[in-house]
Order: structure tokens, then C-alpha cells, then sequence
């Protein structure tokens, strides 16, 4: 038989027709990542990004996200299909780049880090018994549905991002950055270099901060030679915000047993706001995800693959192996974000305590995986925290001092100093004082409920008996108390409630599961919250009194329950109505066939306490679809309106701009300057002008230029923020803390002579100076005594001899 005859048997064209079929599927389910993808690409190149960046990162994040991948499944086992494991393997792949950046940090040899893959990639390849792990061995695919719909979540995040790309130019060019970015910008340049890493904006110095997302930011850096800038304002929040999402939902999956509460749980924790409903404020604490703060963003995958660990605990499932996972994460956490893991661990120890009272007997994996999780925390603690975070304080009710209708009313005399155990305005306030505040939390309770009604599944006896409900019910209700009794001069006890965040939203997506509505029952409660949010009106911000801020106040709690009360009806009726449609359908059917048609079918035999109870569900299930559905939608409408109308145009205060030029010659010193060279400038505040009691916290050059400074801005030095309320000013606005150290700079610029710079010299190590005429004065004999090497617009900068 030829070769032709083989190929025409029916058997060939059999196996060539299957073969195509297969093809087919592969790119169907390929082609909802294609299109988030694709729309990554645009946003970024859209946005000023330099398309070798975006390649170059993108080879960088695969070579993270394989070996990830690979060492997830060795200590856990595949999820049956590749997003899920990706998800999980690049929350692993952050992990071991940690591991490699301390190791070519704290050696020397920071330009091999970017090899750190190769070796894990070989043990895999070399040792029989990993070799395996390359691929799924029990396939659980997951379903088209659940593939569209987080592709649509990921697609989400993509706007969300893309609407601070549009905002946030590439440098240089004349704008005012968040100050935290080039505060974190600064950070990211200092952990490139060498360990001991010191603070850049005040050189000599011990660092001690939460700075593993700033690490993450310097080890994309290293290994790809992308400018740090370009990294942490374009390139690496949504591939972590994408892996959030994806261990989220596999999180749910694994916690309720359902596809379908993927995409829910990872909608409503990182695309979902508070209930707004037209309200003219934002209830405070909005996402997790947050470009100004790269520590609360980045401490997420790490957060969520913990938290599924410790339910495998308390649910009696063997950790084997991930028993070193649980404890790097653990120190991860700490690392990444000091608020992240006290939440999760009071949760972990309430579930714990429940199931040894249930079981009779020590829980002894409960306890070893608090022990251990308790020494990473102390660990992560003497290792990052640093002075600053002591401030945290003890006081209720403090996060008032941050809502509007407090803040501009009973609040308004609070003044920036902690005081007593109340806030001030609350601890002097009469009767209708109290009343109100009352009031004010009560509709940031509703604003949040999306977040926070999952914690009455444990009026329910079944979910009540499982211990992994308790544990996301401790987290959530742990990061909210400590929101509440906490404070901080900047409200950073907020980001208490942040990290438990995502655990309040599994626990409502766990609690409309549980129910097993049908698909029309949850989609009815969805589309009504979004409709709600949607066709609402905006309320007008009222006057700033008592009388006008209750009336608002109690309107958008009015809207809510009336909204609950809505989609609860829309819900029984849909409940109801579909069935009918269902028996017309198959009443059609049969009649086209010539059969007779069929009867309804006989009444399902229930009690009425038992109808009345599934009604009550449905209602219920209904409510709750709502409340998130609204808050999805009000997270989903800016992004909305970016695709259908295009971007909106910003207006930047002129007086806070940093210049072109000045950007120009940070970057310049970037590149010109030897990678441990020192630093000395006169630019100390926003605006550049220094003037008495100025906002120390302008972060550019440091951030921009890449150096360390002698003493640049101190707003955020640990001594400066214990010092907030002294004088009757906030911390960023107290004197530099070390008076000597800046009078000698400033005399480098003022009143510079060779003894000055010599000692700058000898003493700092300086070897550079930013002379800029916008922060102050620079006298002419500066030229004459140092080497000019740069002149841009008002900056000069110049070289010690």
C-alpha cells in the first residue's frame, strides 16, 4: 500500500478530523487569555510604554511564573488546568525571586540574578521523579464559562490600570507625582545595590520598612535593564493584581466547591467598590489593589495562597510539603506589607479554637501552623518594621477622623495629634454628637456590606460547621476591628481592613454558593445591584453641617434598603417565572413532535415551613447578588466610560510640578553618577521652595536620580513620623531630625567653602551636588569650588574634585 492509500483510509482521515477538533478547542479556550493579553499590550503601548520594555518584561514575567509553576505543583499538586496553576505558580515564582534577589543582594552579584530560573528549571528536567510536574496529570478543565468571565475581570483590572498609565506620564516630562511612587521609586533603587541597604533620602541611615515590593520592583529591573520608573509606573501591577485574581478564584473554587465562584469572588474583591448608589463620598477603604501603595498590592497572591494553606489545616487535609510554603509566606507576608498578616493569623487561631472544641482534642496541625506563622511575624517584624510603624496607636472610632461628614462637622477641630482615647471632637461631642458618629458608621457599614455579610453564614448550621468559614469570618471581622480601634496619623490602620478585604468577599461569595441558587436567581440579584449603581442619581456634596450630612447619609441608606428589598422580589419572581418558561418550552417541543402535551408536573411534596424557607433563601441570595453586583459596577463604570468615551483630561497644580528639566537632570545623575556615589541637594519640599515647615517629601531625587542623598526629604523618616503633632503640625511638615547634618548641607549651597565639601566628603561620602534655584538660593562661589557638569533649566549639577 502507498503512501496516498494511507493517507486517504478512513482511519487517516478520522485521526486528521479529530486532530482539527482539538486544534479548534485549544484555541477557543486560548482565545479569551489572547484577548487579555492583546489589550494589556495596547494599554501599555498606548500609554508612552517603550515596546522592548514590554517585551522584555514579558520574557521576564514567564521565566518568573515557570519555575513558579513547577515548585508549586512539587509541594501541591497541579489544580487540573493551567490558569489556575499559572496563578498559583507565579504567587510561588514572587516567592523564590525573593529568595534569589537576598541571595545576589546580600553577595555582590546582582548581575546573575537574572539566571535564577535556570537552575530550578534543571533540577526539574534532571530529577526523574519532578519530571512529571511538567505537565497535568489529572486533568480538571476548567469550565468556558469560568474562563470568559475572569478573562472579563482581568480585562477590568487591565482599565483600571490603564486609567492611572493615562494620568501618570513617563518621565521626564513636567508633572507632580503621588509622593509615595518616588518615595517607593527611591526604594527601588537602593535595593538594587548592595546589603546593608540604608534609607536613600537620608544616607547612613539602616533601612527598616516593609520593602519586598520595592525588592520585587529592583529584581525586574536587574534582570530585564528596564528603568525602575517605567517598571513601577506601567509594567508590574497588573501581571500581581492578574495573580491575585487568579489564586482568588481558585481559592473560592477550592473553598465552595463551585466554578462558578471564581470569577465572583475575584470581581468583587479586586474590580468591586463600596455601595455608592449616587452617594457624593466614597465610603473609606475602596480596593486592595493600590498603585500609591505597592506593598498593600503586592502582599495579595501571597496572602491568598497562605490563607488556602491554613483552611487545608483546619480542615484536617495534610500540608505535607507545604509546610515550607506556609512559613515562607508567612515571612513574605510580613515583609511585603506589616498590616497583611495579624488578620489572617486572629482568623486562623478563632478557627483553630473551634475546631479543637469540636473535635475534643488539640488541633495540633492549628497550632503549629499559628506557631509558625506567629515566629515568621516576629521575625518580619525585628527584620522590616521600622520606627514609624510604632506610632500605631490605640484609639476607637479613629478612622472618623477620615470620613467627610465627621471630618468636616464633629471632627473639624481634631486637630493631627492622636489625643486622648477618643478622637477629640467625639470626646467633647453632647448627645446628637454621638448620635451622628453613630450614624456615620453605620452607612460605612452599609457602604462595605458587599465585603462584610458573609459573616452571618455562621447563623447557619452548615456552613457554621465548617471551620474554614470561621476562619475567613475571624480575618474579616479582625482586619475591620482593627480598622476601628486603631490610629495612625495617616489612616494607615486602614489597610488593616484592606488585607482582609478579599476574605470578606470569599466569604459572601461562600455564602450565596451555599445556597445553590440557580443561575437566573444569582443573575437577577447581579443585575439589579448593577442597574441600581448604574441608573441612580448623584447626590450634590451637602453644606458641611450635621443636618445636611444626616439627610444624605440616611437617603443612601434608604436606596440600599430599598435595593435589597428590590433584587430580593426580583428574585422570588424569577425564581418562579423561569420554571413556567421551562414547561412552555418542552409543552412546544412535544406538540412540534405530534405528542401530546405535557402537564405540569406534580407538586414537589414540601411542607409550607419548607417553601417558605427556600423563598427566603432565594430572597436572600437575591439581596446579597445585589449588594455585590452594585459594588462591581461602580468599580466597572470608570473603566466603562474610558472604553466608550475615551480618556478624560487632568488638571495638574502648576505649583507642585516638578519640571522637565529637573527630571532631565535626576536622570542624567542616574546614569552618569557610580552606583554607591552620595548625594548632596537643596531640594527638600512640595513645592520645591524650602521655607520653614515646608512638606518635606519631595521624593525626585532620589527616585528619579538614583543615588542616595545626604539629606534630601525627612517626612518619612521614622524619628520625624513619631514626632506628628509636635508644634500642632503633621509629621511631614516637622524639622529635619538631625539639625546638624542639615545645616551642613545647606551651607553647601548658601555659604559653601572647601572645608564644607570636604567634610560632606569625608563624612557622607558625597561626590555629586543638585543645586536647584526653585528650592532656594545657590551662591555663584559653588562653581567655582566644585566642577560643573550639568546645567538643565534651574538645576545645576556638579562634581566634587
Amino acid at each position: 500500500m502507498t503512501v496516498l492509500d494511507r493517507v486517504g483510509h478512513p482511519a487517516a482521515t478520522a485521526t486528521r478530523m479529530a486532530a482539527r477538533r482539538r486544534a479548534g478547542r485549544a484555541v477557543l479556550a486560548a482565545l479569551p487569555w489572547l484577548l487579555v493579553l492583546a489589550a494589556l499590550v495596547a494599554a501599555l503601548l498606548r500609554t508612552g510604554t517603550p515596546a522592548a520594555a514590554v517585551a522584555g518584561y514579558a520574557v521576564y514575567w514567564l521565566a518568573l511564573v515557570l519555575p513558579g509553576t513547577l515548585v508549586h505543583r512539587a509541594l501541591r499538586g497541579s489544580r487540573g488546568n493551567l490558569p489556575e496553576d499559572l496563578g498559583y505558580g507565579a504567587a510561588v515564582g514572587l516567592l523564590l525571586e525573593l529568595a534569589a534577589w537576598a541571595c545576589a543582594t546580600g553577595t555582590g552579584q546582582q548581575h546573575l540574578l537574572r539566571w535564577w530560573p535556570a537552575p530550578v528549571l534543571a533540577v526539574f528536567l534532571a530529577v526523574p521523579r519532578l519530571r512529571r510536574h511538567w505537565r497535568i496529570a489529572e486533568r480538571r478543565p476548567a469550565p468556558p464559562a469560568w474562563t470568559w468571565a475572569m478573562a472579563g475581570v482581568l480585562l477590568l483590572i487591565i482599565g483600571w490600570a490603564a486609567l492611572f498609565w493615562l494620568e501618570n506620564p513617563l518621565p521626564p516630562v513636567g508633572f507632580n507625582y503621588y509622593q509615595d511612587l518616588l518615595y517607593h521609586l527611591g526604594l527601588v533603587q537602593e535595593l538594587t545595590r548592595t546589603m546593608p541597604f540604608e534609607v536613600p533620602q537620608y544616607a547612613g541611615e539602616s533601612l527598616r520598612y516593609h520593602y519586598l515590593s520595592d525588592a520585587h520592583l529592583a529584581s525586574a529591573g536587574l534582570s530585564t535593564g528596564i528603568a525602575p520608573a517605567t517598571v513601577l509606573l506601567r509594567l508590574w501591577i497588573v501581571p500581581v493584581a492578574a495573580t491575585a485574581a487568579l489564586v482568588t478564584a481558585g481559592f473560592a473554587r477550592e473553598l465552595t466547591g463551585a466554578w462558578r465562584s471564581g470569577p465572583l469572588a475575584a470581581a468583587g474583591a479586586y474590580v468591586g467598590l463600596p455601595l455608592a448608589l449616587g452617594a457624593p463620598i466614597v465610603a473609606y477603604g475602596n480596593s486592595p489593589l493600590s498603585f500609591g501603595s505597592p506593598s498593600q498590592t503586592y502582599a495579595l497572591p501571597f496572602l491568598v495562597v497562605l490563607a488556602g494553606l491554613c483552611v487545608d489545616v483546619v480542615r484536617g487535609r495534610s500540608l505535607g510539603a507545604g509546610w515550607v510554603l506556609l512559613a515562607a509566606l508567612g515571612f513574605a507576608c510580613t515583609g511585603a506589607k506589616s498590616s497583611a498578616l495579624p488578620p489572617l493569623l486572629a482568623g486562623l487561631l478563632l478557627a483553630g479554637v473551634l475546631a479543637g472544641w469540636r473535635r475534643r482534642r488539640v488541633p495540633w496541625p492549628a497550632v503549629l501552623a499559628v506557631g509558625t506563622l506567629v515566629l515568621a511575624m516576629l521575625a518580619g517584624f525585628r527584620l522590616f518594621a521600622g520606627g514609624g510603624a510604632g506610632t500605631l496607636g490605640i484609639q476607637p472610632l479613629s478612622l472618623l477622623r477620615w470620613i467627610e461628614p465627621y471630618a468636616q462637622t464633629v471632627g473639624a477641630g481634631d486637630g493631627v495629634a492622636r489625643g486622648g482615647l477618643l478622637p477629640p471632637g467625639l470626646a467633647g461631642a453632647q448627645r446628637a454628637g454621638w448620635v451622628f458618629a453613630a450614624g456615620v458608621v453605620g452607612w460605612w457599614l452599609v457602604a462595605q456590606s458587599a465585603r462584610l455579610v458573609g459573616v452571618l453564614a455562621l447563623a447557619g448550621r452548615g456552613p457554621r460547621a465548617d471551620p474554614a468559614v470561621w476562619l475567613l469570618a475571624g480575618t474579616a471581622l479582625a482586619g475591620t476591628g482593627a480598622a476601628w480601634l486603631c490610629w495612625h496619623p495617616s489612616a494607615s490602620q486602614l489597610y488593616f481592613f484592606l488585607c482582609a478585604l478579599p476574605f470578606g468577599v470569599l466569604l459572601t461569595v461562600n455564602l450565596l454558593v451555599a445556597a445553590r441558587p440557580p443561575w437566573r436567581v444569582l443573575g437577577a440579584g447581579l443585575a439589579v445591584g448593577a442597574a441600581a449603581q448604574a441608573l441612580l442619581p448623584d447626590l450634590a456634596e451637602p453644606e458641611r453641617t450635621v443636618d445636611a450630612w444626616s439627610a444624605v447619609l440616611t437617603t443612601l441608606v434608604v436606596r440600599a434598603l430599598v435595593l435589597v428589598l428590590g433584587a430580593a422580589l426580583v428574585a422570588v419572581v424569577a425564581a418562579r417565572v423561569a420554571p413556567a418558561a421551562d414547561l412552555a418550552a418542552r409543552w412546544r417541543s412535544r406538540r412540534s413532535r405530534g405528542q401530546r402535551p405535557a402537564g405540569p408536573a406534580p407538586e414537589s411534596r414540601t411542607t409550607p415551613d419548607a417553601g417558605t424557607r427556600r423563598t427566603v433563601a432565594v430572597a436572600a441570595v437575591g439581596a446579597v447578588a445585589a449588594l455585590l453586583g452594585a459594588g462591581v459596577a461602580a468599580g466597572a463604570e470608570p473603566v466603562l466610560r474610558l472604553a466608550l468615551h475615551g480618556p478624560a483630561g487632568t488638571v495638574a497644580d502648576k505649583r507642585l510640578l516638578v519640571t522637565a528639566d529637573e527630571m532631565r537632570a535626576a536622570l542624567w545623575l542616574d546614569a552618569h553618577a557610580a552606583d554607591d556615589d552620595v548625594v548632596a541637594t537643596n531640594v527638600h519640599c512640595v513645592p520645591v521652595r524650602t521655607v520653614p515647615h515646608c512638606d518635606a517629601r519631595a521624593f525626585w531625587v532620589t527616585g528619579l536620580g538614583g543615588h542616595r542623598a545626604v539629606v534630601e526629604s525627612w517626612g518619612y523618616t521614622d524619628e520625624t513620623v513619631a514626632a506628628n503633632g509636635r508644634f500642632g503640625l503633621k509629621y511631614p511638615r516637622q524639622p529635619a531630625p538631625d539639625a546638624q547634618r542639615y545645616e551642613l548641607n545647606e551651607r553647601a549651597f548658601t555659604a559653601p567653602t572647601p572645608a564644607v565639601l570636604d567634610r560632606l566628603r569625608r563624612e557622607y561620602g558625597v561626590r555629586w551636588l543638585l543645586a536647584d534655584t526653585r528650592a532656594g538660593p545657590v551662591s555663584p562661589d559653588l562653581a567655582r569650588l566644585a566642577r560643573t557638569r550639568l546645567v538643565r533649566g534651574p538645576v545645576t549639577v556638579y562634581a566634587l574634585p
